[in-house]
């Protein structure tokens, strides 16, 4: 007797990998294909690792996609249905306002009890420092990291608070030693509640130290790759090119990259059920 293999339209695999057809409406479909195209592989990274996968993808090559307090609400609502998962944040930006920053890392430690960053390309500056906000960072061979030292209108803080300015602008030399000071205490702040607890407060200091001064890079925008990181003491995931996971995670960071430049979007919010933008004026 053989087995009835006969399948209804319900039960066949969703479109496009079945007979199915969308449910949506062939117009509309076609217009947010990219978007469902992204989720469904997003659904997929999510059964390999058994954790939600949330993404916040910025346009690096766009001054105006940094880190700002229009990303609260965008975030906010990301995280809004995870109901305390685990979760990975897929995560590509350059940086940007530490204020905006400390908020979106109190959105993730309030609403993810067990949190990791993901960087398939680069998360800078700020980025970084969200990072450290992570039990762990999953990096692979084209992730970079990179230093938190603070700026004021382009120029490092560090310059800033040399005696020669505190003559010439002492208002400005105060401005960059308050932003050096919120930059170390934040970063502290993480690592020690983070992947560095249980470290004495000395080798946490040596990481911030070493992040957020010009001693070890002396360029903002070095790269800190995974080697890089690792000794540092950061806890670092390390996912070779023919992992099956980063295969997946490297054809996703492809898709965000070519969509955020042919739509013309500044940032792309996105999870399985959850997807906004901002778009670039």
């Amino acid at each position: 007797m053989t087995k009835d293999v006969t399948k209804t339209v319900a039960e066949e695999a969703k479109f496009p990998r079945g007979k199915a057809l969308p449910s949506q409406s062939p117009l509309f479909w076609v217009q947010q294909k990219d978007r469902y195209l992204r989720q469904l592989l997003i659904s997929d990274i999510e059964e390999m690792t058994g954790r939600r996968l949330v993404v916040y993808f910025a346009n690096r090559f766009k001054q105006e996609s940094i880190i700002n307090a229009g990303d609260i609400p965008y975030v906010a609502e990301l995280l809004g249905d995870l109901n305390g998962a685990p979760t990975d944040l897929l995560l590509e930006t350059n940086g940007g306002e530490t204020d905006a920053t400390e908020a979106i890392v109190s959105l993730l430690q309030s609403t993810v009890t067990d949190l990791r960053v993901i960087v398939v390309n680069a998360a800078k500056s700020n980025g970084t420092m969200i990072c450290l906000a992570a039990r762990e960072i999953i990096m692979g061979p084209t992730s970079e990291l990179g230093p938190i030292d603070p700026a004021l209108n382009g120029v490092p803080a560090s310059i800033l608070i040399e005696p020669p300015i505190a003559q010439q602008n002492y208002p400005l030399h105060r401005l960059a030693a308050y932003a050096i000071m919120q930059t170390t205490k934040l970063a502290t702040t993480l690592l020690q509640n983070g992947m560095l607890a249980g470290k004495t407060p000395h080798e946490v200091s040596a990481v911030v130290e070493a992040l957020s001064t010009k001693n070890v890079f002396h360029s903002h925008g070095s790269v800190v790759d995974h080697r890089e990181a690792k000794a540092l003491g950061l806890a670092v995931n390390y996912l070779p090119e023919a992992d099956e996971l980063w295969k997946r995670l490297w054809l996703l960071h492809c898709m965000y990259a070519q969509d955020i430049t042919t739509s013309n979007y500044l940032k792309i919010f996105e999870g399985r059920a959850r997807s906004t933008s901002v778009a670039a004026t």
